[in-house]
């Protein structure tokens, strides 16, 4: 598969759980518009960390950090690895589907 033209170079931020460890993964998330799981990408560094307070996660044995990572990287491993990614804002709502 070509490369997107439109997306080439282009930053998103996401959630990385455990990061720097052999369990190093994004972290995954659902709402009631999408009960399956998807990973949530954002345009903003404020929108993401705004979001992941609300968001369910087990801070007493994770680790979590937000990533800048370029969309067409992030969009390639969703891919193969059979996930959608959903551009999401600050408050949890779903702007678009990236794939």
């Amino acid at each position: 598969m070509k490369p997107d033209k439109k997306i080439k170079d282009q930053w998103v931020h996401v959630v990385v759980q455990n990061p720097g460890t052999s369990e190093e993964s994004l972290m995954g998330y659902n709402t009631e518009q999408m009960p399956d799981s998807f990973i949530p990408a954002f345009s903003t560094r404020e929108e993401a960390q705004a979001c992941f307070l609300i968001m369910p996660k087990d801070v007493m044995t994770q680790k979590y950090e937000i990533h800048a990572m370029l969309k067409e990287d992030l969009m390639d491993q969703a891919q193969k690895n059979a996930y959608k990614v959903f551009l999401m804002d600050d408050k949890s709502r779903i702007k678009q589907e990236l794939c």
